[in-house]
């Protein structure tokens, strides 16, 4: 069965499935925090604890190889010194990959099958706020989903009125009280956003523009997970930043300020 059969058997069948598979290949029967990690953020996943398995993950079921330069095609199991189990989604769906929302959202799922109460999300994304140099840490407030789209199906109403955490980003200003706090855009990508479209994200409260996250927060919220989001400003928008957008430049930035952006994931982390 591919994996685009197997997640349009159930969705939440798929993601306990794969929860299972996960429990029985890690050895961790529950785990408490899953991190999806993404450009400029994988190397936290070694500053929060001992990975106690590694696993691939095109072998778990519902899950692919990751399509873009910059992931990590792993899903891990650590032990965070203070004694919580962790499970590191590197292995992230993107919408614009054409696999489907079920697909996009089944790590996530997936994770809360396993036991995770809390999700950590984050991104590498395009800044609004000529302030925030590439290499800013920002939090997410909150997020305007402009993908025409919805992780859930049918007569599913879930209210989003505090969907990413105030407690767990007053847990992040504790570690560096100097952070700032935007409203993340998802756009659908690949392709960037025209500096157009770029004003219009900013006119309706956008901060931040990139191409992942809402999509996943909702289905947490769904799942009855805590969500905390936090972005990497990567580079400026379209229209805002002078030099023509390129993944190079995104690679680059996250590269530049991942030990500083890790370090200060592993301390909220610590904190949860």
């Amino acid at each position: 069965m591919s994996n685009a059969e197997f997640l349009n058997t159930d969705p939440f069948e798929a993601a306990r499935t794969a929860a299972d598979y996960v429990a029985a290949k890690t050895g961790v029967e529950s785990h408490d925090i899953a991190l999806v990690l993404g450009s400029g953020w994988g190397e936290a996943a070694d500053l929060i604890g001992e990975t106690v398995a590694t696993l691939a993950a095109s072998d778990v079921p519902g899950f692919s190889a990751p399509a873009v330069e910059g992931h990590v095609g792993t899903i891990r199991s650590v032990l965070t010194r203070e004694g919580k189990r962790a499970l590191v989604l590197g292995a992230r769906t993107h919408y614009y990959e054409g696999k489907g929302v079920r697909a996009v959202v089944h790590g996530v799922r997936t994770a809360a099958a396993a036991g995770c109460r809390t999700l950590v999300v984050t991104n590498g994304c395009g800044g609004l706020n000529e302030n925030w140099a590439p290499g800013t840490p920002v939090l997410i407030k909150d997020h305007i989903n402009l993908t025409a789209t919805s992780p859930l199906e049918g007569a599913t109403f879930v209210d989003l009125t505090d969907l990413y955490s105030a407690r767990i980003r007053g847990l992040a200003r504790e570690v560096d009280p100097s952070l700032d706090e935007g409203v993340y855009a998802q756009f659908t990508g690949p392709h960037y956003e025209t500096p157009a479209e770029v004003q219009y994200a900013k006119r309706i409260g956008a901060d931040l523009v990139g191409m992942s996250t809402a999509l996943e927060a909702i289905a947490a919220r769904h799942a009855g997970m805590e969500v905390f989001g936090i972005s990497l400003v990567t580079n400026l928008a379209a229209g805002i930043s002078p030099v023509p957008l390129s993944h190079q430049e995104v690679l680059e930035a996250g590269h530049a300020a991942g030990p500083r952006i890790s370090k200060l994931l592993a301390e909220i982390i610590a904190r949860l």
